[in-house]
């Protein structure tokens, strides 16, 4: 177990979707002998593979993946659960003699396991289905927002309308304890958490970052994202929380025939696009997070990078292993 002040060490390879990230942590264990752990929020659930963009067996080359398709989407699913499994996880893991590596996009995720948050573990399922159904329409997912402003501005600016599981979770939190978001997060950060984390975010120009998402959401189509939608609304039992995955609405309503489906594949990037511009926002107001270029740069490049850099090459022998994959650009 490399541990640094009697803490675990946890590297954590994160970043807005579609910037490699899993591609790099991939690279970066097999230089390291490491397993991913999945900081993402869709992933977690089971059968949505497509929709989550869930890494293929062959992306993960050979490399073990944790995290991904365990939960039904029928089932509420919290960031408290979330840091309680991966902890488990993280701990099976070092007890083997193997490095996690916290790989995901989900800035909520990584927080979970990396710093204290004492409100999480707070919920009230009435509450919270009360919240998420007002946020059904355009006319209630502006009050649910103004609610949110009113008690917890901070919050309410960092979170877009339309992010109706965040903007209820947030309204929740501060109903419960009332307390907001915003403070309960900057009483979290004052305290030390459970690992020695280093932090590294991958960074691409706009336009670069837009065009690789709108190649991702192509894949998407070409892989039976619409099949997979048109059978998770055939399912009564999806909870609300796994259907907030970018995609599925604007799918779904190609599908219902409220609009053409290459307008809701046109809608999917743009919020992809504006997701990602929040996930920058997120990683880049963490202090930790030490941000790596990507553009134009391979793979193993950059898992090299984050292997020589201090905080993490005194801990690892600079290998060059015989597995390490094949040059591929990110």
């Amino acid at each position: 177990m490399i541990q640094l002040e009697n803490k675990p060490f946890l590297p954590v390879v994160a970043g807005p979707t579609a910037s490699g990230k899993t591609a790099v942590a991939v690279a970066l264990c097999r230089l390291i002998g490491g397993e991913v752990v999945s900081a993402d929020s869709m992933q977690v659930y089971r059968g949505m593979p497509v929709l989550s963009a869930a890494p293929t067996e062959a992306e993960m080359l050979g490399v073990p993946h944790h995290m991904l398709g365990f939960v039904d989407p029928a089932r509420r699913y919290t960031a408290d659960a979330y840091r309680e499994d991966a902890r488990r996880c993280i701990a099976d893991i070092l007890s083997r003699g193997k490095q996690p590596v916290l790989c995901g996009g989900t800035g909520l995720y990584v927080n979970a396991v990396t710093r204290p948050m004492s409100f999480s573990a707070q919920s009230d399922e009435a509450m919270h289905a009360e919240l998420m159904a007002m946020g059904e329409t355009p006319e209630g997912r502006r009050r649910l927002h103004a609610m949110l402003a009113e008690v917890d501005p901070a919050s309410a600016a960092r979170l877009h309308e339309n992010d109706v599981r965040r903007v209820s979770r947030a309204v929740e939190i501060y109903r419960l304890t009332g307390v907001t978001q915003t403070e309960h997060t900057r009483r979290d950060r004052e305290r030390a958490g459970d690992y020695r984390e280093v932090i590294f975010a991958l960074d691409w120009p706009r336009d670069a970052l837009y065009a690789r998402i709108d190649r991702r959401v192509d894949r998407m189509i070409e892989q039976g994202l619409v099949d997979e939608v048109r059978r998770l609304m055939a399912d009564p039992q999806a909870h609300p929380t796994a259907m907030q995955a970018i995609g599925y609405k604007e799918i779904a309503a190609a599908l219902r025939g409220d609009v053409p489906m290459d307008e809701a594949v046109r809608m999917m990037k743009q919020a992809t696009r504006r997701f990602a511009k929040r996930q920058m926002t997120w990683f880049r107001h963490d202090e930790r997070v030490e941000w790596i270029s990507a553009e134009g740069r391979s793979i193993e490049a950059i898992a090299e990078e984050i292997q020589s850099a201090s905080a993490i090459s005194r801990y690892f022998s600079n290998t060059s292993s015989s597995s390490a994959s094949s040059s591929m650009e990110v």
